[in-house]
């Protein structure tokens, strides 16, 4: 990257008001849809959960600190995705509006038709792999709690077991037990022996895109 031609970063997104008069809005807000959901932007993929959600607009919260991007998109784990701009931020809280107005009913009803469908982040990172007698390196090409797509030079049988070094949330080196789900040419889903906790993936992936965001 040519660090003379890195843009200049954006304004810093406000605070949330502190007002009651200032947090109403024309349109009624919905309070009980609590669903996990990712926000992508330039700085990456980053796991939220969604608070409550209006025509215009979307709060959620996250386990780290608000990208400084301005502009998001929030997709939902059935594959819905609604561009939104960040509006104001509070800790690990932020709202947003939508840049265009929502069908609140289909929102919420899909996140009610798929409860169970778990997140996965475009994320792609190198990885060593340990089976019996071998030792290779492979390349994740995504990440869920529950397992991982990835690629390499090995051929790796149906329901081999493997052993693959991730790092934790503070960035050192540990092996998570797998199996080999399916294969495509030299492409592999493997299923983790013990899932991430949702806190636990989304602040893995924050330490992997944007590290600065565990430190703000």
């Amino acid at each position: 990257m040519d660090l003379a031609k890195t843009p200049a970063l954006p304004e810093p997104i406000p605070d949330a008001p502190d007002s009651d008069g200032a947090e109403q809005r024309a349109a009624p807000r919905f309070t009980l849809l609590i669903r996990a959901a990712k926000l992508v932007s330039a700085q990456g993929e980053f796991v939220c959960v969604i608070r409550d959600v209006s025509e215009t607009g979307v709060s959620v919260r996250l386990f780290h600190t608000l990208p400084a991007c301005p502009s998001f998109a929030l997709h939902m784990p059935a594959g819905a995705v609604y561009e939104a701009n960040p509006v104001w931020k509070r800790d690990n809280e932020a709202g947003f509006s939508f840049t265009e107005t929502v069908e609140v009913e289909r929102l919420i009803n899909e996140a009610s038709e798929y409860p169970k469908r778990g997140l996965r982040l475009g994320l792609c990172f190198p990885v060593t792999v340990n089976t019996l007698g071998m030792v290779f390196e492979a390349m994740v090409e995504n990440l869920s709690q529950q397992g991982a797509r990835l690629s390499c030079d090995r051929l790796l049988a149906i329901d081999q077991a493997v052993r693959i070094e991730l790092p934790d949330i503070e960035g050192r080196p540990r092996e998570v037990r797998a199996k080999v789900r399916w294969r495509r040419d030299l492409h592999y889903g493997v299923v983790f022996d013990d899932t991430f906790a949702l806190g636990e993936f989304a602040r893995l992936a924050a330490r992997l895109q944007a590290p600065a965001l565990l430190e703000e």
